[in-house]
């Protein structure tokens, strides 16, 4: 029912539009994916300008009318993350993460766990320049796709429930595979294979270490496991 509404949000991404607005992708942890605009945003003496850049945590009232996008009449900043904009790694690696949620994360449905998360990763990057190293960057997008519904299957073979001998992965069966079951897999090393494990099972701040090698096999199964399952495709983590 339309009508005004608070809650916090992550700024996504913000697009110039008309004279002096902007269109904001957010993300929250009550009502999913929104799409608002702040009207006379880009303005000089505007309230609202320099509390709605990305990366943003922020506190909002909105009025939601009948169009697509919801007008926000107040915002007020919960955290800047001011030191993560001054890294250029740490800066990308925000950037990485925020789009990885616009598109796994297409709903309106209610996500605090996904919500959560890109907090957590956004506050890591901000507090160190060591959280922007590719192990961890991984690691979020690998708890983003458990967030979504779409981890894939660790613990035993996705393909007919072996325990032992998971030597590949599978993004159709949906996780390892077996040799009797790897028709369609790629070799994910037993480095690998812990590394995720590891991932999903740590919190981001204890994401495990890995040798390139491994991590390469894991960004791979995970950016397929989005590719097939949820039909995204995310950009390699360099």
């Amino acid at each position: 029912m339309p009508g005004s509404f608070k809650t916090e949000a992550i700024v996504l991404r913000s697009i110039r539009y008309g004279e002096a607005d902007r269109v904001l992708h957010l993300y929250t942890p009550d009502r999913g994916r929104v799409g608002a605009v702040a009207k006379g945003a880009r303005r000089v003496k505007s309230r609202l300008g320099g509390r709605l850049e990305p990366l943003s945590r922020v506190r909002l009232v909105m009025h939601e009318g009948r169009g697509e996008l919801c007008t926000i009449s107040q915002a007020d900043m919960v955290q800047p993350y001011a030191a993560l904009r001054d890294r250029r790694a740490s800066l990308e690696r925000a950037t990485q993460a925020c789009e990885a949620v616009l598109r796994l994360l297409d709903s309106t449905e209610a996500n605090p766990p996904a919500y959560n998360l890109l907090c957590n990763e956004l506050a890591l990057l901000d507090a160190s320049a060591e959280a922007a190293d590719r192990a961890q960057a991984l690691a979020f997008r690998l708890k983003l796709l458990l967030a979504a519904g779409f981890a894939p299957e660790l613990a035993s073979c996705a393909g007919c429930g072996e325990a032992e001998h998971l030597r590949a992965f599978s993004p159709s069966a949906g996780g390892v595979v077996c040799a009797g079951c790897e028709a369609g897999s790629f070799p994910l090393g037993e480095e690998a294979h812990r590394f995720l494990v590891g991932a999903l099972s740590r919190s981001l701040a204890e994401t495990p270490e890995a040798p390139e090698p491994a991590l390469s096999q894991a960004d791979r199964a995970i950016a397929e496991t989005a590719e097939y399952h949820a039909h995204v495709r995310l950009r390699r983590v360099a």
